[in-house]
């Protein structure tokens, strides 16, 4: 099945991916054949997956995520969904007044 996920590295930073096949691609960024960014920065845990029905959705799901403010990724990690709008709009408004 294919997955959106969310790794936090060794360095408080998360990461956001997707693949086909998660346990293959977890062992590969904790053993440096994973993304660049992960590399330097073992290790990394898992701290958030969804499942998808196809590749393409979670490559979206990928994309929209990674596009987020931190605040909003950690609401998403912690199941604080009601809190998503909030955060987007406090994001757009940050941006808006620069």
């Amino acid at each position: 099945m294919p997955y959106m996920y969310i790794l936090k590295c060794a360095d408080g930073s998360f990461y956001t991916g997707s693949t086909v096949n998660l346990d293959k691609r977890l062992w590969e960024h904790q053993n440096k054949f994973g993304a660049n960014y992960t590399k330097k920065r073992l290790p990394v845990i898992l701290v958030f997956c969804e499942e998808f029905s196809r590749i393409d959705e979670a490559y979206y799901r990928e994309n929209q995520v990674k596009g987020w403010n931190r605040a909003k990724k950690q609401a998403l990690i912690d199941g604080r969904y009601d809190d998503l709008p909030t955060l987007a709009a406090t994001a757009t408004s940050l941006r808006q007044a620069q």
